[in-house]
């Protein structure tokens, strides 16, 4: 394991800047207004040859346990176990506030080292709020600016005595284990509508309290990522998975805040990320319009999808509602007929294996390649059922296929008179190949391609 660093401190004092700074990306989402982190996010940093596992956190709150800022600091709280060492991010500028002085109070009070980040530090503005800092007891500050990328040097000073000598070690074992072939890790997302129960069933698949929950709609800010291994009960083999959660998807014209646009743009960037997508149905609410617009974006960004509905053990006439929502994918999802659809609870486990299981065998299905020989066998014996059309009684001339690619599977059709091919001749093509050549209900890519005239005018 990498060594771990986490960030801490009140809402805006920089933490997803800093966070965002030290693994070279925009991962974690950013904005003036405070409390825009809730959940826990990992990251995979670098800081002048220094590699880390960095952790933002959501910004420190006294509030009730019950509320949501008070669910939001237990997470923050529970993410000190197994740090290495932690980051007491302080407001240079503002300078010291009580709340600065209460987290001070609790990280005294654990076994971790503690380096003490005066950000927003740049220029004279922040002199005051660094020499403020001293009081609190962690030795001397670090001046940073998070956004400009200034006092970087001095961060790796402050961490090579905490974390170096164990990247040392970590960076001998992977030299011994490089000859090693990992199975492939199935990247899996999990979308839908605000209060579905994602992060409750991502929970329920970790067995803890890994993900902000709670009755409010709109929990899930940023698109989590989450390294997690499954043991498949049909052959006790452990099979790795990168649980993706995201923030839930409403009506482009009900999503007014600029902050949800953010939540729902990195939803979108999960999806592009991820191998298999989950579409989460609330069982109460059966299938929406909403569900339908983001299953068939899935299905055009060339992922393969499966359709769970979730809070099953509370539904009402569970075998109407399944049937119903059956037909109604069928009908509105006429890209792709027979997307898997599975009951699950995320409160009771129930069905979770067999939603698991039927990931792995989706992406089997998204990554196969069919050998030549085969393709052609296929595509001889589907002309033959069924030539193609003759418009205008010219007969359009299709002469072989090929796979181009897999992760969606895209073929290439060759052949004359190609754009008068009409799309239904072309969805026979396709579902035959999804139903014959064995990629069940996934995304399947066409393209037509005619040899050029070399009489035509360029």
């Amino acid at each position: 394991m990498r060594p771990q660093v986490i960030i801490i401190g009140r809402p805006n004092v920089g933490k997803s800047t800093l966070f965002n700074r030290l693994v070279g990306k925009k991962l974690a989402l950013v904005d003036d207004q405070p409390g825009v982190t809730r959940d826990r996010r990992f990251g995979d940093a670098s800081l002048l040859g220094l590699e880390f596992t960095i952790v933002d956190t959501a910004g420190w709150e006294d509030e009730d346990p019950s509320s949501l800022p008070g669910r939001m600091r237990m997470q923050t709280e529970a993410s000190l176990e197994g740090a290495d060492v932690a980051l007491f991010v302080i407001d240079a500028r503002a300078g010291l506030t009580p709340l600065d002085e209460e987290i001070g109070r609790y990280l005294r009070g654990h076994d971790i080292p503690v380096i003490l980040l005066a950000n927003k530090a740049e220029g004279r503005a922040g002199d005051h709020g660094l020499f403020e800092a001293f009081s609190l007891g962690f030795g001397e500050p670090v001046g940073v600016s998070a956004e400009h990328g200034e006092g970087m040097g001095d961060l790796f000073e402050a961490l090579l005595p905490h974390i170096g000598e164990k990247q040392d070690d970590e960076d001998e074992a992977s030299d011994e284990e490089a000859e090693y072939d990992p199975k492939a890790v199935l990247k899996l997302a999990i979308v839908g509508r605000p209060n579905a129960g994602k992060s409750t069933l991502i929970n329920r698949f970790l067995g803890e309290d890994r993900l902000l929950t709670g009755p409010e709609a709109g929990i899930t800010r940023d698109s989590i990522a989450i390294d997690w291994s499954w043991t498949d009960p049909k052959d006790g083999e452990a099979r790795p998975i990168r649980l993706i959660d995201t923030a839930g998807m409403r009506k482009k014209a009900q999503v007014v805040d600029k902050l949800e646009k953010l939540s729902v743009a990195d939803a979108r960037r999960a999806i592009d990320f991820a191998e298999v997508v989950v579409l989460l149905l609330d069982a109460t609410r059966g299938l929406e319009h909403q569900d339908l617009k983001i299953a068939s974006m899935v299905l055009e960004e060339g992922r393969a999808l499966i359709i769970a509905i979730n809070k099953w053990d509370v539904a009402e006439d569970a075998s109407g509602l399944f049937n119903g929502v059956r037909q109604a994918l069928d009908d509105g999802l006429a890209q792709v007929r027979g997307v898997p659809l599975v009951a699950v609870s995320a409160r009771t486990g129930k069905g979770l294996d067999t939603l698991l299981s039927a990931a792995f065998t989706l992406r089997d299905a998204w990554s196969r390649r069919v050998p030549t020989a085969a393709l052609n066998r296929w595509f001889d014996d589907a002309l033959a059922a069924n030539p193609p059309p003759a418009p205008g009684g010219r007969r359009i001339k299709l002469r072989y296929i090929t796979q181009a690619k897999t992760r969606p599977p895209g073929f290439v059709l060759f052949g004359t008179r190609l754009d008068q091919l009409p799309e239904s001749y072309r969805r026979y093509l396709v579902n035959g190949i999804r139903r014959e050549l064995g990629f069940d209900a996934v995304p399947i890519r066409l393209t037509l391609r005619s040899p050029k005239n070399p009489f035509a005018k360029s």
